[in-house]
């Protein structure tokens, strides 16, 4: 994937968090495969996340803390804020 490719994805994923027309976990899920092509196993490595925190997030299964979700997010030059309402 190139950086034209991969900004396209981040800015696509972001307007769609915004919006509310994805969830937290189906974005985690989406940048990780389609970004970075890791397994779940090492994508958790990489942020210092459990397999089983990564996961239940990914199924959207879990009531993350902002240190969590920024640890995930931070890797794609992200960070969990706080935009308005749409």
């Amino acid at each position: 994937m190139d950086a034209i490719e991969r900004k396209q994805i981040l800015t696509e994923l972001q307007q769609q968090l915004a919006c509310g027309e994805i969830t937290i976990g189906a974005a985690v899920r989406r940048l990780r495969k389609e970004v970075t092509g890791l397994q779940q196993v090492r994508f958790a490595q990489m942020c210092k996340l459990s397999l089983r925190a990564l996961r239940q997030l990914e199924h959207d299964e879990s009531n993350p803390t902002v240190q969590t979700l920024n640890s995930v997010f931070n890797p794609f030059g992200m960070q969990v804020g706080i935009v308005p309402k749409t």
